[in-house]
């Protein structure tokens, strides 16, 4: 199971039917670094962690602004030339929503990483 594909067909979820808010867990750092992407460009209000004594949890208010988010399968290696072709593979128009990349200077979106000239694994893609 792929908790983070999970957490991500959740949002989708409570997206689609206009709910305000969802609970996401298990909580984990890559799927807070996630969060904190789509908070600041816009996708999703705020978010908090909850932590109960296991897992965690947390807790996203959202803002109806998703057509379509979803975890990448294979998560494809590509350098900082090649994220251009996943980007019109994932997403519908040119500068329309954003890829997530894994890269080792941390988590960002592909206009991050082509700016920054580091390349890394491709884990979603929003719009």
């Amino acid at each position: 199971m792929d908790n983070f594909a999970n957490a991500l067909v959740n949002i989708k979820n409570h997206e689609l039917v206009g709910k305000s808010g969802c609970t996401l867990k298990p909580a984990s750092k890559i799927l807070g670094n996630i969060l904190t992407i789509l908070q600041k460009h816009g996708y999703i209000g705020n978010f908090e962690l909850i932590d109960d004594g296991k897992a965690g949890q947390y807790k996203v208010q959202l803002l109806g602004t998703i057509n379509n988010i979803k975890a990448i399968k294979p998560r494809f290696s590509a350098g900082f030339r090649d994220i251009q072709q996943y980007e019109t593979q994932y997403l519908p128009s040119r500068g329309f929503g954003m890829l997530i990349v894994s890269t080792p200077k941390g988590l960002m979106t592909q206009y991050d990483a082509i700016q920054q000239k580091t390349g890394g694994k491709l884990l979603a893609f929003v719009y």
